[in-house]
């Protein structure tokens, strides 16, 4: 009888579950087995009641107008415990290092003045929020949510794609796919001790909480601020909502008198203390930022410059992850922590240096360029898939507005075994951890969010163009020193000036992680199939 393996063929990017060979990677092996032992029929049907169950429930996201059930392929990705560590400690690493840089870009701008970023990167930014200046949050935390995107490249090393620390979107995704998975596949489940994900809502109950400005006799009030039941997201706002036990609300169910922000319920109205908010910058408050918002709350960032609310994640957080800081965030790493990025970027060029700019255009049909201030997928531009009318665009573009603009080399996204039609096909991936940050601990969620290009040969991974996802298993059995548990305390913030060097990096797990990124290049380098990424 033919197996649901038997017709996949590993293409030239790095596969995670499938070796050049054929045969299953180490940590993969009794899942695939497992799976190779349904019929084709059963494992369709199984499919088809994810599908049901999914409606049923309401798990959908709107594509094009359409709500339709979100996409989760029934293959899970699994990342060994000592894979996930150095995840882990990298997601950790690039919080820390942007809640810094926020501090301090709001505050004194002293990494300005040492000349470790351009002044016009932070003030030509339009993320950069000048509305924002001087607001200091109850307990220091500006990054409460944080998305890092994470992917492989063509010699299986672990790469940050971007940075999300304004509203990362997902995480609802993370726990209901797995959900899924186990009323649809619990033999798969089974097969091996898997980290739970459940407990998220509670830790981001508590990291809100703990954010909360301190008002004697009372426990604080959150809410989360939704623009409505027509955002492509409206399903994760609600559902979050409902699982930490808060009260969802739109920018009408909100009053901001006395710089004190009030909720309006049936009984009266109500304190609010936490505005965990989905709503953009832009939309937020109509007396600081757009005049015609009627989906955010007039006088919300005053309440916020008084002390009397916390707004989660924090105004002005986008130039954080404006993709032309990405380019920096190595460098903010060795200066505020004193270490060496645990995880590296993706090679990339900035096209405001007329060097790196001749560069680029003389091998724009090579790369990849990308809007800085854009996300979704939006507004890329992959050289190899571009017309050249598209690339004469690109161009044009480029040297009118470089500021606009980063540009990366193009290596494949690692693949993964994804069901298409009555059979699986490699499809790119990518990873999404998520971080939440209460001030003294960062948890990072086990696995995070799988995103998966759909079409054949696509690279675009984004929901909003039509990818899918996995579940995500991040093994458990293993033992490994550098992952007690997935929070991890913030030292103190380092400043070091242009006479006093950084402190040493010497720290126990910081070792273990270079031993074990180490290790990872020895195991994954024999191999590469040389593929591209993007």
């Amino acid at each position: 009888m033919e197996q649901i393996f038997d017709s996949y063929a590993v293409g030239e990017a790095w596969d995670e579950m499938i070796l050049p060979d054929g045969n299953p990677r180490e940590h993969c092996a009794e899942l695939h087995k497992v799976m190779s032992e349904m019929s084709r029929a059963e494992f369709e049907e199984r499919c088809a009641e994810r599908d049901r169950s999914f409606l049923d429930r309401g798990v959908t996201f709107s594509l094009s107008g359409e709500e339709r059930p979100f996409p989760l392929d029934p293959v899970p990705r699994i990342i060994s415990a000592a894979e996930w560590a150095v995840i882990e400690a990298g997601v950790v690493q690039r919080v820390r290092t942007l809640e810094l840089f926020l501090e301090d870009v709001y505050g004194k701008g002293q990494v300005i003045g040492d000349g470790i970023i351009p002044r016009n990167l932070v003030f030509n930014s339009s993320l950069y929020k000048r509305q924002a200046f001087g607001i200091s949050p109850p307990n220091g935390v500006r990054i409460h949510v944080a998305g890092i995107d994470v992917v492989r490249d063509q010699w299986g090393e672990l790469r940050v794609l971007e940075d999300n620390v304004r509203t990362p979107s997902g995480v609802s995704y993370v726990l209901e796919n797995r959900r899924a998975m186990t009323r649809i596949f619990p033999e798969l489940l089974s097969s091996r001790p898997v980290r739970q994900v459940e407990d998220y809502p509670r830790h981001l109950l508590d990291a809100l909480r703990s954010a909360a400005p301190v008002r004697a006799g009372s426990a604080p009030v959150v809410v989360v601020l939704t623009p409505g039941i027509h955002n492509s997201a409206y399903f994760e706002h609600s559902f979050l909502a409902r699982r930490m036990g808060v009260e969802l609300v739109e920018g009408r169910d909100l009053v901001c008198r006395n710089n004190v922000v009030y909720m309006r319920t049936t009984g009266g109205e109500r304190r609010v203390d936490v505005v965990y908010r989905r709503v953009d910058d832009d939309f937020l408050d109509p007396v600081f930022f757009r005049e015609d918002s009627v989906i955010g709350c007039p006088g919300i960032l005053n309440a916020a410059r008084a002390g009397n609310v916390t707004i989660a994640s924090a105004v002005g957080n986008g130039v954080a992850d404006d993709k032309l800081t990405y380019t920096y965030v190595p460098d903010l790493i060795r200066y505020y922590l004193g270490e060496e990025p645990v995880l590296k970027n993706v090679t990339t060029y900035r096209p405001e240096d007329p060097d790196q700019l001749n560069h680029i255009l003389a091998r724009l049909g090579e790369l990849v360029v990308k809007p800085v201030n854009a996300s979704g997928g939006y507004g890329i531009v992959i050289g190899p898939q571009s017309r050249e009318t598209e690339l004469a665009i690109a161009a044009e573009n480029l040297r009118a507005r470089p500021r606009d603009f980063i540009v990366q080399e193009l290596v494949t996204l690692s693949t993964a075994p994804t069901m298409a039609g009555s059979k699986f096909e490699p499809r790119h991936i990518d990873l999404r951890p998520f971080a939440v940050n209460s001030g003294d601990r960062i948890h990072v969620l086990p696995g995070g969010l799988t995103r998966v290009a759909m079409r054949p040969g696509s690279l675009i991974v984004n929901s909003s163009q039509g990818g899918g996802s996995k579940d995500t298993w991040v093994a458990s059995e293993e033992i490994c020193s550098a992952e007690p548990s997935a929070e991890h305390p913030i030292s103190e913030a380092h400043f070091p000036g242009l006479d006093q060097a950084p402190p040493p990096h010497h720290g126990a797990i910081e070792i273990e992680v270079a031993q074990m990124q180490q290790q990872q290049q020895l195991r994954l380098a024999p191999a590469c199939d040389g593929g591209r990424r993007c």
